[in-house]
């Protein structure tokens, strides 16, 4: 497994706002340019999404993936790990959701991939730290619009 990458945001706008477009994983297409479609495989009694296939597209990370979600300590952190995919044989992340004050919430995204091919560890961790950034920003991007 390779290193975790790591970044976080400051996003002026309120905990539930930032929740609300976290947790609406079938929504990322609207707003993710790296995310172009998203399938809901599985739900939990609550309604939430457990199972999604994606179709990604973030530079040369380029994959059909199977993600599990883990629900099990949101709203603080939603996680998912990989079931299966094409490509990669890791990917694992989260997000980490914190109130600052009433109308600004950090968040951190986390996240480590492994691929099928040989690729240097460095050009791996650039594409990791630019899919984490380009998320953020769009994430903060749409929430203070």
């Amino acid at each position: 497994m390779s290193d975790l990458s790591t970044a976080t945001i400051s996003v002026d706008a309120p905990l539930a706002a930032v929740t609300d477009l976290l947790f609406a994983l079938d929504k990322y297409p609207e707003w993710s340019s790296s995310i172009k479609s998203v399938e809901v495989l599985g739900r939990d009694d609550l309604g939430r999404i457990i199972k999604a296939k994606m179709t990604i597209d973030a530079g040369m990370m380029k994959d059909r993936v199977i993600l599990d979600y883990d629900w099990s300590k949101a709203p603080a952190v939603l996680s998912f790990s990989l079931d299966d995919a094409d490509l990669l044989t890791a990917m694992d992340g989260s997000y980490e959701i914190k109130s600052i004050d009433a109308d600004t919430t950090s968040v951190t995204y986390s996240l480590t991939v492994d691929l099928s091919m040989p690729i240097p560890a460095m050009m791996r961790q650039k594409a990791e730290k630019a899919t984490i950034d380009q998320a953020l920003d769009q994430l903060k991007r749409v929430l203070e619009a």
